[in-house]
């Protein structure tokens, strides 16, 4: 994350009222509450995932059985009986 000095971005006004609370300390600026996005939102990697769990439930409930669905995904028997077993 970048710097940027406040005197160049705020007006004066503004500035002199943070002064008053923060005298020379670092600010951390949030996005606002809508502009977050959870994670792998913006790569696709959640939606990839949630794709890849729901064919791993499909093919579970057609009888493939849990060994079987950890060759062919690679997944610990851990992580396939999470998603399979989750209730969603």
């Amino acid at each position: 994350m970048k710097y940027i000095n406040a005197d160049t971005i705020f007006p004066e006004s503004l500035l002199k009222e943070i002064q008053r609370h923060i005298p020379g300390g670092l600010v951390y600026i949030p996005k606002p509450k809508e502009a977050h996005q959870k994670w792998g939102e913006n790569s696709g990697s959640r939606m990839i995932l949630k794709q890849r769990n729901d064919e791993i439930r499909q093919l579970f409930a057609a009888g493939m059985s849990i060994d079987q669905l950890i060759e062919q995904f690679c997944l610990s028997i851990d992580s396939i009986k999470k998603i399979v077993y989750s209730k969603k």
